[in-house]
């Protein structure tokens, strides 16, 4: 009996050295030899050498039958049968993907399967060979949807396997819909969806899933189905995704109602960005919903802000255009020079079409547009018939504005809310046409801006746009100027994060405008800015305030010192620089001191 079982494994050590060499007829005699011996020498081992040998051979059909026998010994360890799995599919490649399924469904009814065997089954099967084919994937499918195969994974001991099976049904599914394969992709996705926890944790990759899926059946044109996942995507997690797939298929129906009202939903919800308004009229534009695209542009428009240019305003009026002909393109004073002659000229040459037939109020109205624009584009002066038209319009809208914002009936229907930015441009255009008027002073500039800041509508950069503007030009009205500013230094800097370089713009400005309109009569005025402003400073972290800012602070102080040392007022650093010495000491090198001021002082 010894002697028998070292023949037995020398033969299976010798049809091993076969196998390496490539000597497969070789291995093929020696398991042939073992066979004919007695049942103790139908080792394990051997249909696992001869399957190897007959796929050397490329005789797949006695290689198959060798892997399908491995199925009723019960003897082959788990990790042998994979193996041999894997190599078999390897070497047949495509045409051997339905028999590696038959063979490990077999194998799940006869012993103990492992969800890691079954993992390393289903990937050798999608990852082998390149490119995934759809013959592959189908098997796959086949095999993963198994109930007997689902079970596998069912335990938490095997969520690492089971993350790793979603992983890698995902990754398939994905290829396929890059590939525009919607129906495959498909599959896998709902295929990959059986691989996660119905718990709380995976809700939002369950979510996930949903949506892809509902992406995928919108390409296949089956919008039912692709309204049941979106539905039960945002069961799950209700987001802008969610919103704007809805958005598609409402397009996709033609029902342009409905993709409107979803556009008017998108803006509630708590991860919006105005990017999904450009991409929602680029949709409509590609499905021919003008109506939509219009929708979507102008709810884009309001996003921006007097001052910040957009192609979209030319977008949306050719839109329009496009649309309706009668359409009048909105007056947005905030778009750049190049939008502005866009909409000059387009505006003139549809008013010319108006009057050729014979439409006259309409052609009034489009030849209007372009002289509002280039007036404003050319900086000309308005003359005085234009300036009382302009207060009279700014005063009807004023009318409207407060009428709105008590809550009454406009056109019969209740309008509650209304754009702030709209107050804005209505204090900004009442600053500035009446400054143009020769029998109103500052203070009715200052009473607007005030009325303003003092509204639920005023936000701090509107201030700081109305200070800044205040502070410069031809028409600047200091008072107006300090007192938007400083009402937009005391919003920011009480928020939780206040926006540094705003507030450094404006301690500047405050600075400027106080030297130049108060001159040497009020120091303490200047010199408390500069208080103010170290205060500011105090405690902040490297880079939080302008580097720049904190090097003219430190330089005009030190210079404004200069003038009472050298006219022996005072020392240097006494109710002039004061604690702006000591950030010199600290923050500047002696070169930097030097540069500044063009030598020490007494105090140095």
């Amino acid at each position: 009996m010894e002697l028998n079982e070292l023949r037995s494994k020398s033969l299976r050590f010798i049809s091993a050295v076969h196998l390496q060499k490539g000597e497969y007829e070789s291995v093929i005699k020696c398991v042939k030899v073992l066979r004919e011996g007695t049942d103790e020498d139908h080792h394990a081992s051997l249909p696992v050498l001869a399957m190897k040998a007959w796929l050397g051979l490329g005789r797949y059909g006695e290689a198959e039958k060798e892997l399908r026998d491995m199925v009723v010994n019960k003897g082959i360890p788990e990790s042998v049968w994979v193996s041999a799995v894997e190599a078999y599919f390897e070497a047949a490649g495509n045409a051997g993907a339905e028999t590696v399924k038959g063979v490990f469904l077999g194998l799940l009814g006869r012993c103990q399967v492992s969800a890691r065997a079954a993992f390393r089954v289903a990937n050798r099967v999608l990852g082998c060979g390149g490119e995934v084919s759809r013959v592959r994937t189908k098997v796959v499918a086949d095999l993963v949807s198994d109930e007997r195969v689902v079970a596998l994974f069912a335990s938490e001991a095997t969520a690492k396997e089971r993350a790793a099976m979603h992983a890698v049904l995902w990754n398939c599914a994905s290829e396929h819909f890059r590939s525009k394969d919607y129906e495959t992709s498909a599959v896998m996705f709902e295929k990959s969806l059986l691989y996660i926890s119905h718990d709380i944790e995976n809700r939002i990759l369950r979510a996930k899933g949903f949506r892809v899926l509902c992406l995928c059946y919108l390409g296949l044109s089956e919008l039912d189905r692709a309204q049941e996942y979106i539905n039960e995507a945002e069961k799950l997690e209700p987001n802008i995704a969610c919103t704007f797939l809805k958005f598609k298929i409402y397009l996709q129906n033609n029902d342009h109602n409905g993709a409107i009202n979803q556009v008017q939903a998108m803006k509630t919800c708590y991860d919006f960005t105005p990017d999904f308004l450009s991409l929602s009229a680029h949709e409509a534009v590609a499905c021919h919903a003008l109506p939509v695209a219009v929708s979507s542009l102008s709810n884009l428009l309001s996003f921006y802000t007097l001052g910040r240019p957009h192609a979209n305003n030319r977008s949306c009026s050719a839109t329009h255009i496009d649309h309706d002909p009668h359409s009048r393109p909105r007056k947005r004073e905030e778009t750049g020079r190049r939008e502005k002659n866009w909409f000059a000229v387009t505006s003139w040459n549809i008013g010319t079409q108006c009057g050729k037939d014979k439409k006259y109020e309409l052609c009034a109205e489009f030849f209007e547009t372009p002289w509002w624009l280039q007036r404003i584009k050319r900086k000309t002066a308005l003359t005085d018939s234009e300036v009382k038209q302009a207060v009279e319009l700014l005063d009807r809208s004023g009318k409207i504005l407060t009428s709105i914002s008590a809550g009454n009936k406009l056109g019969g229907d209740k309008i509650t809310t209304v754009e702030p930015d709209l107050y804005f441009m209505h204090t900004f255009n009442a600053y500035d046409i009446h400054g143009r008027l020769e029998n109103c002073g500052p203070q009715q500039q200052l009473h607007f801006v005030k009325s303003f800041a003092s509204s639920k509508a005023c936000d701090p950069k509107h201030l700081l746009q109305i200070g800044v503007g205040a502070s410069q030009g031809p028409r600047s009205n200091p008072e107006v100027a300090t007192f938007a500013l400083n009402e937009c230094l005391s919003a920011l800097l009480s928020s939780p994060s206040p926006d540094y370089p705003d507030v450094a713009l404006i301690v500047r400005r405050l600075i400027a405008l106080a030297s130049i309109h108060k001159g040497d009569s009020d120091d303490n005025a200047v010199h408390n800015l500069y208080k103010q402003a170290h205060g500011i400073m105090v405690g902040l972290r490297d880079g939080e305030y302008p580097a720049e800012e904190g090097k003219w602070l430190a330089m005009t102080a030190w210079n404004r010192a200069a003038v009472p040392v050298r006219l022996g007022t005072g020392r240097c650093g006494t109710e002039v620089d004061g604690c702006w010495v000591g950030a010199c000491k600290e923050g500047f090198r002696d070169g930097d001191l030097q540069v500044m001021h063009g030598g020490f002082c007494n105090c140095f």
